[in-house]
């Protein structure tokens, strides 16, 4: 009998064994995986722009292709500015939401997106000679001329011949006519004569060299007293093509970076703040269940940061209130089963008994929570913004983490106490008063 009673030392080791093993993996890669997080531009500061997409004409439409294409369009122009973890996302039938974390020059940001790229070659009377579709796709670099070392475009057009043809024409007209101009963005009514004499970051003129003599080649050189990152932006712009359709921009925001870094100080104190609170509370009335619920806790915070990371997810203050909200989750789960146990408890059951009924009757009420909040996060996903989204996202990962953790991590940690023998008769360690029980 007495044999049958006594402590199995070796659940007591096997729980210290893997609280340890958890606290070594957390110690050892938590900051690597909180580095490699991708932060939003609410936390980082960064821009973020609405738009609306309008046919580029009559014979055309926005359709879920055309905003696909585009959305493909402008993440090649933002791989020019060097952007990490861009977000591009289609809302509703015409709309596209571009948030760009950590942008020093928004402005400059904001015109490599509108522009249209629309690049075509028109002589002084503004007749079209060639357009962009005589362009070879992706054939745009950034070079230097050979003699002056001035940074320069160079464009491969598809028909040599036809270059030819066109310079060998306007190289006949007198000084001063004979003049190829190099458009950006051409609408109806813009002039030659006009927009020459603006300054050349408001001319939509990108260059106008003066043709002297026939160039039959597929090789062409656009100059226009560019600097090494004006070049390369260009050429960016030209190989992402003419954007399917016109955005009109329907609302920005822009976030400073210390306005961001505030925000995240500001969050992650408030969320250290909540969590300590928390992990107060159920150590003092849950006394050693509310130690077993720290130590899930504490891993459920931390596989949700990994899992996070491991989704290449971008994470926003939305998202730092979803953790922040799933930890009262999770620490539901823990009440709900505890509070189970202390009933049994105070009925007078074994502590044994008292597990095993409190925790399998705690199991549908806690499913069922679970379940309902996830098809509210699903459907704030679906119908939701990006921030809403990322919310969402975060949500959802919170509640399936917490079912691991709240659930079946502290069902094992504290079963392998509770099989240990160890907590046999010591119902005041459950926060069960000696005078709460009735003695069946």
């Amino acid at each position: 009998m007495n044999k049958r009673r006594s402590v199995k030392k070796s659940l007591i080791l096997a729980f210290f064994a893997v609280v340890a093993a958890i606290t070594a993996l957390i110690a050892a890669t938590t900051e690597d995986a909180i580095a490699d997080i991708s932060l939003g531009l609410d936390l980082q500061g960064g821009f973020e722009v609405l738009y609306e997409a309008e046919p580029v004409d009559e014979d055309s439409e926005v359709d879920r292709e055309a905003l696909t294409d585009t959305v493909d369009s402008l993440n090649a122009r933002i791989d020019v500015l060097g952007v990490n973890e861009p977000i591009i996302n289609i809302e509703g039938d015409n709309r596209i939401r571009v948030q760009l974390a950590g942008v020093d020059d928004q402005q400059t940001a904001r015109e490599l997106l509108s522009t249209e790229a629309r690049l075509e070659f028109r002589d002084v009377d503004d007749e079209l000679k060639m357009d962009g579709s005589d362009l070879v796709e992706g054939g745009a670099s950034q070079d230097f001329r050979e003699t002056t070392n001035e940074p320069i475009v160079t464009v491969e057009v598809a028909d040599g011949n036809l270059f030819g043809e066109i310079t060998e024409e306007i190289s006949q007209r007198p000084q001063g006519e004979n003049l190829l101009a190099i458009w950006l963005d051409y609408e109806e009514g813009d002039s030659f004569a006009e927009e020459i004499q603006k300054p050349e970051d408001e001319s939509k003129i990108i260059s106008a060299p003066a043709v002297d003599e026939p160039l039959y080649t597929q090789n062409v050189e656009i100059s226009g007293g560019f600097d090494t990152e004006e070049a390369e932006e260009l050429a960016g712009i030209l190989n992402s093509g003419a954007l399917p359709v016109e955005l009109e921009e329907v609302y920005a925001n822009s976030v400073g970076a210390s306005l961001g870094e505030r925000s995240m100080d500001l969050a992650i104190y408030a969320g250290m703040v909540g969590i300590a609170l928390i992990f107060g509370y159920m150590l003092l009335y849950y006394r050693f269940m509310g130690l077993i619920a720290v130590i899930t806790l504490s891993t459920y915070i931390y596989l949700v940061l990994f899992i996070f990371n491991w989704l290449n997810a971008v994470l926003t203050l939305p998202g730092i209130a979803a953790l922040i909200l799933g930890v009262g989750m999770a620490v539901d789960a823990n009440i709900i089963t505890f509070e189970r146990i202390k009933d049994e408890l105070r009925y007078g059951r074994s502590v044994m008994s008292a597990f095993k009924a409190g925790s399998r009757r705690a199991l549908s009420t806690i499913v069922d929570a679970n379940v309902t909040t996830i098809l509210a996060a699903a459907v704030l996903f679906y119908f939701g913004t990006s921030a809403v989204q990322g919310f969402a996202v975060m949500l959802i990962v919170s509640i399936l983490t917490s079912f691991l953790t709240a659930v079946l991590g502290a069902r094992l940690l504290l079963g392998l106490w509770i099989n240990s023998r160890a907590l046999n008769s010591k119902q005041h360690l459950f926060g069960v008063k000696e005078r709460e029980i009735n003695e069946l």
